[in-house]
């Protein structure tokens, strides 16, 4: 196992899709793409979607396949798993996904003001001893809001009831605008505009395993832009 971790690490870093950048860059605000992720990776003008917490990034991917004017950017610092959905990309020719090694807490180390479009949270860590850390805690949403443009969309897909009550909470206690929110994604999905029940069947390798174990899944999607929220 060890030796086939070594082996995707080594490829990764020949692979044109995938940037691992260096502590410098984090600490010193010197990622060459910040604020230039379309004119310089992606050479067009497209929205770009943020997969945070990737994993394989199987949203990235299969996103990527269904929206080609959108650019995708999966975000992990397990890069053994990111290797996964690197490669299928290269095999199939996507030019629209990205994957970024790093730590999310560092994400403004790499987007500019008004840069993302929209952010998917796909079966993130429910961290059910540190609040703080959970992606939806106000510490990480503080973060989303420097990037995101006006009226940019944060999604939360996930089997974890600890996670989806404290997003709910943080939502209210915030002020965010919530746009869609339920316990039950499958028995609800006819709810949800026509046009994205597919997106919402693509399922992460955790999603996969919660549901064979019978998990409820459940999925939000919100505003956090408080100047937006008042025109809405």
């Amino acid at each position: 196992m060890a030796k086939n971790k070594l082996r995707r690490f080594n490829e990764m870093k020949e692979m044109s899709n995938v940037f691992e950048p260096s502590m410098h860059e984090v600490k010193e605000n010197a990622f060459e793409l910040k604020g230039k992720w379309r004119e310089q990776y992606f050479k067009n003008d497209n929205p770009i979607v943020l997969e945070l917490g990737c994993g394989k990034g199987e949203y990235s991917v299969g996103l990527a396949r269904k929206y080609a004017n959108k650019n995708f950017i999966g975000l992990d610092i397990k890069g053994a798993r990111m290797w996964v959905g690197a490669k299928e990309c290269i095999a199939e020719g996507l030019n629209n996904v990205a994957f970024l090694r790093t730590k999310i807490d560092f994400i403004t180390s790499f987007f500019a003001e008004n840069e993302v479009d929209e952010i998917w949270l796909t079966f993130s860590d429910p961290q059910p001893n540190k609040p703080n850390k959970r992606l939806t805690s106000k510490f990480f949403i503080d973060r989303y809001r420097q990037i995101l443009k006006p009226g940019g969309i944060v999604h939360l897909k996930t089997d974890s009831d600890v996670l989806f009550e404290s997003t709910e909470e943080e939502i209210k206690e915030h002020g965010y605008k919530q746009l869609f929110f339920t316990w039950d994604l499958y028995g609800d999905v006819d709810k949800l505009p026509e046009e994205v029940h597919d997106i919402m069947h693509i399922k992460t390798h955790y999603e996969q395993l919660f549901t064979e174990r019978g998990h409820q899944i459940k999925y939000c999607k919100f505003l956090i832009d408080n100047e937006q929220n008042d025109k809405a």
